[in-house]
């Protein structure tokens, strides 16, 4: 974190954990999180970690909510009944802002403060969001293209694991920007998120049909680890270069082994942590965010020179 974020992070602390102000609601706080990614996936989990860490140091009651699978129909039913229980804040990431965007609004319009993470970066002002905190989907999706342009690849495989979920999209779309500056081009293969054989079988199809394909970016862990297993099937010499979106203790071992060439980090552990301090701040202090911006958590770049110190983190629950 920059010192400027590091310097907010301590003056919202401050305020969170202070005493309260006359008029200002006291400690007993509850947050409601609900997302579109369950505590048991590795990546959700340090999400979640990070929420209830926050919770912990600022002594106030979080719950982590989700659909059972990647279900907009129910996770909207879980944000409406979450405002209904009159929560002091609610957590939200928006995968489908269209499917969402009502349950988001009508909480808004009772009066509860809506922070929402991880995707969203395009959606949260128009919905009434008091604050966005994650990565900002598209340029990351550049960087990864340009990184991956950089080690000499033009035909890049974009692997999505879940479709419907706009942040995806976006990052495939910044990849095709961030290589397009070298000439370099993009195809988008869909993989089912349930069926790991299915999407392995699937990736290694594609690439046996477009031998010319030197590049797989996966957009997460999910499709990380079907698409490692496809390239592990082809001749060395003729292996596509590899990255992925987000991290996994899979993800980080192959990376430190290089089969991976590198992992963009979004940092979930502040995307937890961080909305439950923006909404304790705004609930004891009346302060937010201003000017509209996003509280970016990433990318960052995990690689095979920083990939052993962030598996110690990870054992720890925190990347």
């Amino acid at each position: 974190m920059s010192g400027r974020g590091a310097g907010l992070l301590v003056v919202l602390l401050a305020a969170c954990t202070g005493d309260p102000a006359d008029g200002v609601r006291g400690p007993n706080l509850r947050v409601v999180v609900v997302t579109h990614g369950q505590s048991a996936d590795p990546f959700w989990s340090i999400v979640s970690n990070g929420a209830h860490a926050a919770g912990e140091d600022l002594g106030i009651d979080v719950e982590y909510q989700a659909p059972l699978s990647f279900d907009m129909v129910e996770m909207a039913n879980l944000i409406e009944a979450a405002a209904a229980s009159r929560p002091d804040g609610l957590v939200v990431s928006i995968p489908d802002p269209a499917a969402l965007g009502g349950a988001i609004r009508a909480a808004v319009g009772a009066g509860i403060p809506v922070v929402s993470t991880n995707s969203g970066d395009d959606a949260w002002a128009r919905l009434g969001a008091i604050a966005h905190v994650g990565q900002p989907e598209y340029e990351a999706g550049v960087a990864a293209g340009e990184r991956l342009s950089g080690s000499g690849v033009t035909r890049a495989l974009c692997v999505n694991h879940e479709v419907g979920n706009a942040a995806l999209d976006r990052r495939c779309a910044g990849l095709r920007a961030g290589l397009a500056a070298s000439g370099g081009t993009v195809e988008v293969l869909a993989v089912d998120l349930a069926d790991p054989d299915a999407a392995r079988e699937r990736i290694a199809g594609a690439l046996a049909a477009r031998p010319e394909t030197d590049g797989v970016l996966a957009l997460g862990p999910a499709g990380a680890a079907p698409a490692l297993a496809a390239v592990r099937g082809i001749d060395a010499a003729r292996r596509p270069a590899l990255a992925t979106f987000d991290l996994s203790p899979e993800v980080l071992r192959a990376v430190e082994s290089g089969e991976i060439a590198f992992a963009v980090d979004q940092q979930p552990f502040l995307q937890g942590y961080l909305p439950v301090v923006l909404l304790a701040a705004h609930a004891r202090a009346g302060v937010a965010p201003g000017g509209g911006g996003v509280v970016a958590t990433g990318p960052g770049f995990v690689t095979r020179e920083n990939a052993a110190a962030v598996i110690e983190l990870s054992a720890e629950g925190l990347r």
